[in-house]
């Protein structure tokens, strides 16, 4: 079980909550859990959880903070209309911010190196982390990241998507091995959200596969 932290980011009146997931001995690396339109839910606290038992402490800040706290939504239809309202409010601007404030965070107390994973939105989010932050990064379906593939990369990127994902179709796929041929752009037979086991595009081997090559991703990346 991790617990919440609170993570100052210097803008006034304006702090971000954070789970924090730690393993049981020294950790290995790092690792930046980056949301979903849906917040830092259960399932999002699992994955950090993941990460921690593979060796690697995790920290899942909660980037719809500054709008509003403590969201949390379902994968219902009232869920996808909030998420997409509070991303819009948001940015992206903001969200890549306080992922860095989350990865310094554990540099300066576990004296770590630090890369991100993120899903969706969140996807767009760990991209941008790799791009301009210097972190290297897993990015998981990802329907925002074209506009900024032609941005030099300051560390490697993973890319991960669902061939069945009517959200980015494969001329938006195609994009990433035309602008960033140097990263692993994968494609899985699955839907949108296919890492996600509480949602009905779960497809478990599909995960399975993508973990496996996040985890070579890291293990390589933050030796």
């Amino acid at each position: 079980m991790g617990r919440t932290l609170i993570l100052d980011t210097s803008r006034p009146h304006e702090s971000v909550d954070a789970y924090l997931a730690e393993p049981a001995g020294t950790p290995k690396g790092g690792i930046v859990v980056i949301q979903e339109i849906f917040g830092v839910n259960a399932h999002i606290r699992s994955v950090a959880d993941r990460f921690a038992a593979e060796g690697y402490v995790a920290i899942a800040p909660a980037l719809f903070d500054p709008v509003e706290k403590g969201v949390e939504t379902g994968y219902d239809q009232e869920g996808m209309t909030k998420g997409v309202k509070m991303v819009a409010e948001l940015g992206l601007l903001r969200p890549t911010q306080d992922v860095g404030i989350a990865a310094r965070y554990l540099e300066d107390t576990y004296k770590v190196k630090v890369g991100t994973v993120g899903y969706c939105w969140g996807g767009t989010v760990a991209a941008l982390a790799a791009l301009r932050l210097g972190l290297p990064s897993s990015s998981y379906y990802g329907s925002r990241n074209v506009p900024f593939l032609s941005e030099p990369a300051k560390a490697n990127v993973i890319f991960h998507f669902g061939e069945r994902d009517h959200s980015i179709p494969p001329e938006m796929v195609e994009k990433h091995r035309e602008l960033k041929p140097e990263m692993d752009t994968w494609v899985y037979p699955a839907d949108h959200g296919f890492n996600c086991d509480v949602r009905g595009s779960y497809d478990e081997p599909s995960a399975t596969l993508a973990w496996e090559r996040t985890m070579a991703f890291f293990a390589r990346e933050l030796a």
